[in-house]
């Protein structure tokens, strides 16, 4: 499988996608805070935090179910 990917002129606009992960053991968790993002022209975006709690199954699956959701609503959005 090395298969490489070509650039198509004309396609979808380039995105990024931007996430962060981290597990901590429940009792610590005091606040959980949204990221800020700097984008181009000084302005900043805000990345909301998300929070899965459960054993790491759960969490595994739980996470797999809102990546899929969350492209489902931005093809959803999508113009």
């Amino acid at each position: 499988m090395d298969e490489k990917l070509k650039l198509v002129k004309g396609g979808a606009p380039k995105l990024t996608l931007i996430y962060g992960m981290r597990l901590v053991d429940s009792d610590n968790v005091l606040e959980v805070e949204d990221a800020l993002v700097k984008v181009a022209r000084g302005t900043n975006k805000r990345v909301t935090m998300h929070v899965i709690e459960g054993s790491q199954e759960q969490i595994r699956r739980q996470l797999l179910q809102s990546v899929e959701a969350f492209f489902e609503l931005f093809e959803d959005a999508a113009p």
